[in-house]
């Protein structure tokens, strides 16, 4: 576990980092990162890059954008997606209806919006993480970790992305889809290679589902003054399903084999 332990500290610090706008106004409202105002959003600053040219500070439009979807996320999570109206999200944000149409002709584009950065940053953070790891155990605990020290920290975003999981229809819907498929793939594959290296049997399908089932609750029940931090729930989280895998029984030459589905 020092492997695992050293790995843990060094990337702590990316939960005081800022990744794409949606983070950018959280950190603003809970003080996550006293100078989120004066970070470059990542998305223009990848538009930046591939033109060629010189990374430049957050404009007003990505402040104002930044604000509208930090107050969308709010009234989501207070009303549902279903509940809110684009009037709530004007009173609630103090910019005109109209302004808020300029930044964004639907609720459904804010809800996408917040989807996809999400989902988007989670799985470039994860795989920035795995590259300096090769053992299948700790690649699968750096999962869990990354998993939680995100959603700990935006616990409302966290409720809003698994209750409006089917609103988006249409494009919005296959384009975040096919993100969270990624992430889902991810997972899957690091459990298959932690099962080859154990020569384990079982469901990686049923074992990934029910990990994503307990960290994705989380947010019902956590309360930080009374639970431990997002690296010690990870280990023990890490320790209930590496143990509940690890105790399937080793491949057999001749056994019948019984998929779950």
């Amino acid at each position: 576990m020092n492997q695992f332990s050293d790995i843990s500290s060094r990337l702590s610090d990316w939960t005081t980092r800022l990744y794409f706008p949606v983070v950018s106004y959280l950190n603003e409202r809970s003080n996550f990162m006293a100078s989120s105002a004066s970070v470059t959003s990542p998305v223009a600053a990848r538009r930046r890059a591939l033109a060629g040219a010189a990374p430049s500070p957050e404009s007003r439009f990505d402040r104002r954008q930044s604000k509208i979807l930090f107050h969308a996320t709010e009234v989501f999570y207070e009303k549902g997606y279903a509940g809110a109206s684009m009037r709530d999200l004007s009173r609630a944000s103090g910019i005109s209806l109209s302004g808020l149409y300029y930044y964004f002709e639907s609720k459904e584009k804010l809800l996408y919006l917040i989807q996809k950065e999400t989902f988007t940053t989670i799985v470039e953070r994860l795989r920035e993480r795995l590259e300096a790891v090769s053992d299948p155990e700790q690649r699968i605990r750096i999962f869990i970790l990354n998993h939680l020290q995100y959603f700990l920290v935006y616990r409302k975003a966290m409720k809003v992305l698994s209750h409006e999981d089917d609103a988006l229809k249409n494009g919005f819907g296959a384009e975040v889809a096919a993100i969270k498929r990624e992430y889902y793939g991810i997972c899957m594959g690091l459990l298959d290679d932690f099962r080859r290296e154990r020569k384990l049997d079982g469901s990686s399908r049923l074992a990934v589902l029910s990990l994503f089932g307990m960290m994705n609750w989380i947010y019902t029940w956590y309360n930080p003054r009374v639970d431990a931090d997002a690296e010690e729930i990870a280990g023990r989280m890490g320790d209930i399903f590496l143990h509940g895998v690890g105790s399937a029984n080793p491949r057999r030459k001749g056994r019948k084999k019984r998929s779950v589905n």
